[in-house]
This record gives C-alpha cells, structure tokens and sequence, in this order.
C-alpha cells in the first residue's frame, strides 16, 4: 500500500480525512500547492539568484529570531528574501490551522526553508546527504518525543522532486530496532527516553540563554532525541539497510506541488530536485488524535511489553 495519500482542493474543506491521513503516517499531497505562492517574477528570481549566494545548503527564516541564515548578500537581498519567506510562513500556518486544528495547539512554529541546490549528486558526508533514507531527529533542539512536521511546495517549474521512502518507522524499528541498538535481543527497549536530572539541568540553562538569542535552542537534547538520532544515523550508515529493498517507493511531487509529513516517522530521501519550499512545526504529541503512530509511543510500547514478561 502507497504511503501517499491525495487530495485534490476540493477536499480541503474536509480537513478530518487529511488529519488522519498524516497522523497515520502517510504523506499528505496536494498535486497543486493549496498555498499561494509568489509571482513568478520572485520564483524566477529565487531560481536564479539564490545559489551563488549561498553561505549553508538552505536558507531559512527564523521567527523566533526575526532572522535569515544560510545567506551571503546584502542588506536589502536579505530583507527581501526576508519578507518571502515570512508571508509563505504566515500562508503555510494559516492553513494548517484550518485543516488541522487540533495539532495546532501549542505547536512551535520553527524554521520556513528555501532549498535552491539540485539534490542529486551533491556528495555530502552520509549524515548531512538527503539522498540518504532516515527519518528526521532532534529538530532544533530538544523534542522530547513531540512531532517534526514539514511542508513542502516544489516551485521548480519543470523538475519533479523524488523521494524514496522505505516505509514508516514501525516498519523500520521491526527490520532493525535491535541492529540500531534501540532494542536488546529480546525486543525489549534498551535505551532510555526521558529526561534525568542531568539532562534537565541542560535544558534549563538551554531555556535560559534562549531567552538572549533563541537559536541557542537548538543545544538542548534529550535522551529520546538522542535515540532517534541513533537510528537515523544507523539508517544512512549501514551497508545492509542501504541495500535492503523492503519497502522501497519512490515518490515523484510535480512542480507547483505540495506535501506534508510527519518526517519523524515516514523514512525518506530526497534523491533529487531542485527549488523547494520547506516549512518546519513541531507538533505537541499530547495532542494526538492517533498518538500510537508517534515514535516516541512506539518505542515506549517495547518498554511496556518488556515490564509485562518480567
């Protein structure tokens, strides 16, 4: 079965199908992007202009910070560039708060991205590669087992942008829970997933210094995220899962299209592409209307069937 599940604009006033979809661990597309985009006067320009300018391989709005990064150019590329990015984040929010309220609760609004760089071939080291298939870790910062939620909007005018996917992770964790060291022999969970007096002591003076310059949030950890990080490394460094066809699907998102995803727990790679849109929110678990899909839940039902059999 397909991890895709669409929908067309006329089923966008129904927004209780696509909440479940998501939660389910598919990936929600919208074969045209439900989100207004700019004139193609600024897409050119963001297609052309953006790469030589480049400082990191994205250039990301925080609104936390009131910032752009990622970016070498003037003061008014970067104002400009600035207030882009800013009203696809305002556009981006506006709707998923329509369609799924319920996740919006809470949420923490994180970085609206802009990928310029074509993403085959760009032989980065395997932690960094988006060729690789993973799931998503510890974004900025500390989720504690809370939900990495993106949106994309493919504005390449003639490229589709591909995607791999070997299945979501309750799939993942039944091929190679123990191989990545997330389980013992017996299945049971073999790593701890909250936070001890040393980790909320770093957490604390995180939230602190955040309060001076809230990108110093992405210092903080927590042994879930530390876990999942495990298993995302696992994925992208061992032999024997690069090669493990099980589950393998390839995704193609057309241009002017648009998809979102729970990337915590769909794997994924981008095997290429060029010219993206993406919008990153952290989503409270506790707000769940599905909350044994998240990894956080999965991990934690092994420690539950471990304290069962003893």
């Amino acid at each position: 079965m397909s991890l895709v599940a669409t929908f067309a604009a006329e089923q966008l006033s129904t927004g209780e199908s696509i909440l479940d979809a998501l939660e389910s661990s598919h990936i929600v597309f919208f074969p045209r992007s439900p989100i207004a985009l700019p004139d193609e006067a600024t897409l050119r320009y963001l297609r052309s202009g953006l790469p030589a300018q480049l400082r990191r391989k994205n250039i990301s709005y925080h609104p936390e910070a009131g910032r752009i990064t990622g970016l070498a150019a003037d003061a008014a590329t970067t104002q400009r560039l600035e207030g882009i990015l800013r009203e696809h984040l305002a556009s981006v929010s506006a709707f998923l708060r329509a369609q799924i309220a319920p996740l919006s609760v809470d949420w923490t609004v994180g970085t609206c991205s802009v990928r310029p760089i074509q993403e085959r071939g760009r032989n980065l080291k395997p932690h960094a590669s988006n060729e690789l298939v993973h799931v998503d870790a510890g974004a900025y910062g500390a989720t504690d087992g809370d939900r990495i939620l993106r949106f994309f909007v493919n504005f390449n005018d003639h490229e589709d942008r591909v995607w791999a996917s070997k299945g979501p992770i309750e799939q993942i964790l039944e091929r190679c829970g123990r191989e990545a060291g997330l389980f013992d022999a017996h299945g049971q969970l073999a790593v701890r997933l909250t936070k001890g007096p040393m980790d909320r002591m770093l957490s604390a003076a995180v939230h602190g210094v955040s309060r001076l310059n809230p990108l110093a949030r992405v210092l903080d950890t927590s042994p879930y995220d530390r876990a999942m990080r495990r298993l995302h490394n696992y994925m992208k460094d061992d032999a024997a899962f690069r090669d493990d066809p099980r589950g393998y699907e390839e995704i193609r998102f057309p241009p002017y299209s648009a998809w979102m995803v729970f990337t915590d727990s769909v794997s994924h790679a981008s095997l290429s592409g060029q010219y993206a849109f993406v919008t990153t929110i952290i989503v409270r678990r506790r707000h769940m209307k599905r909350p044994q899909f998240a990894p956080f839940n999965l991990l934690m039902a092994h420690q539950a069937a471990s304290s069962k059999s003893a």
